[in-house]
């Protein structure tokens, strides 16, 4: 009798399981130093000489997610009276331990430049090049989180003038709508509706998005209206290597759909050939956000959100041709040269006594730029539809793990360039964390089939 061999499934719970030493470095073996040690220190020999051993601070700080240390005081805490902690962080022991002070102009430097985010993509890039990101299937999906402070004071508002009733003439009418055309035009980005997004490169996507803490609501699993103060995280996750492919920060205030655009533009640019579908809920649902899939040669998976429409005659809820008897017909296949989906008769035809009348087509045929926001493939309500709609609990559960074991929630700092900061470090070792211990499982693998 044969002996099969099962692969091992080395994760990042057994990767946090092992010694101190190995974990450090194997997750920091994946970030580039290099890059963050050149942002943060000096690029003159002239002025006075540092005295800070910037390199092992750079590593502390990482770790101090790593170990779920909650602030930068009990991080030097621990870095005072842990010796092995110390060395483990690159500190050498004639090394002064840095204060709180030092670590805040760190994060001050970080926050000047956008190192993090090219760190950031270097580790997917690599990740990739590796071939440890083959998905087919992205979901995208924001999460939130409140902000240090509490909220300010509600400014009370002063009241409007009253209008003056009945119905402009002709010339106010004109100069009132030339008005509201220019105050759309001078409005920022993110303000403006979502189409204006299509045409913007992802640079000005990226440097115009809001980041203050603001005021959120969203929904509830009891369906009541939960309001939090704070900021918003979006991500793009591979749904089978649960990678995070694209981030983004935001102020709790800033609609979902919005951040969608500028995800997907980044990930345009990432090396995926085996990339076809992108799933989002129904908070997604927006006529650009299809285009922009649509522009990527994909296909988008999104929950329909109805917004006060009538029923549509001769088509069911999934927008599926109904016969005459009002069946559904079937979804078939879809054409990818013509951008068509084929369907086929309904299975009641069969007993309909009206099947050889010529009244109901035998198949029926629709374009899916049509209107790209009702037909998508594969079609909506179709058995594939569904499948591909159920792995979007990918990002779901990223965002959980980035909340209960990557210190999310534990936002320490008071300015939105700041918490941005804290956003992007813990996607960071996110990221790190997962490259480590596929590099580990990989190996393993390796080691079991020699």
């Amino acid at each position: 009798m044969t002996i099969i061999r099962q692969p091992s499934l080395f994760g990042i719970q057994e990767l946090y399981e092992m010694e101190p030493t190995h974990r450090y470095e194997a997750i920091i073996s994946c970030i580039d130093l290099d890059a963050i040690y050149h942002a943060v220190t000096k690029k003159s020999r002239l002025g006075a000489p540092e005295e800070l051993n910037y390199a092992a601070m750079i590593i502390s700080v990482f770790i101090r997610y790593v170990e779920r240390i909650p602030t930068i005081k009990d991080l030097v805490k621990r870095l005072n009276e842990d010796i092995a902690f110390k060395l483990n962080c690159g500190f050498l022991v004639s090394d002064n331990v840095p204060s709180e002070a030092s670590y805040s102009r760190l994060l001050t430097k970080l926050s000047e430049s956008n190192v993090l985010e090219k760190v950031q993509e270097k580790v997917v890039l690599q990740a990739i090049s590796e071939g440890f990101i083959m998905d087919d299937t992205i979901a995208i999906d924001a999460t939130h989180f409140e902000a240090r402070d509490q909220a300010p004071p509600k400014e009370e508002k002063q009241k409007p003038k009253p209008k003056k009733r009945g119905r402009k003439s002709k010339e106010e009418r004109e100069q009132w709508l030339k008005e509201q055309a220019e105050k759309e035009a001078n409005l920022p980005l993110y303000e403006k509706k979502i189409e204006a997004q299509l045409d913007a490169s992802l640079d000005e996507l990226r440097i115009e998005i809001p980041r203050d803490p603001k005021w959120g609501i969203k929904k509830n699993s009891e369906g009541k209206n939960a309001f939090w103060y704070g900021y918003k995280g979006h991500l793009a996750v591979g749904t089978s290597s649960q990678y995070i492919l694209q981030s983004l920060f935001s102020s709790g205030n800033l609609n979902d759909g919005k951040a969608a655009i500028p995800l997907l533009k980044g990930i345009h640019e990432l090396p995926l050939p085996s990339l076809r579908y992108q799933t989002m809920d129904a908070g997604y649902d927006y006529e650009p956000i299809y285009e922009q899939v649509h522009r990527m040669g994909q296909q988008s998976v999104i929950a329909y959100n109805k917004r006060n429409e009538g029923e549509p005659i001769g088509y069911d809820k999934h927008f599926a041709p109904t016969c005459f008897r009002e069946h559904s017909y079937r979804y078939d296949s879809f054409d990818v040269k013509y951008e068509t989906l084929k369907y086929t008769r309904p299975k009641e035809c069969i007993d309909c006594p009206l099947a050889n009348e010529g009244i109901c087509q035998k198949v029926y045929k629709v374009k899916i730029t049509n209107d790209l926001r009702k037909y998508t493939a594969p079609a909506r309500g179709s058995k594939a539809w569904r499948t591909i709609y159920k792995r979007r609990t990918a990002v779901e559960r990223v965002n959980a793990y980035l909340k209960e074991f990557f210190q999310l929630n534990n936002v320490r700092y008071r300015t939105g360039e700041r918490a941005k900061i804290h956003f992007d470090m813990v996607t960071l070792v996110y990221n790190a964390s997962k490259l480590a211990a596929d590099r580990i499982n990989a190996q393993l693998n390796q080691q079991q089939t020699a």
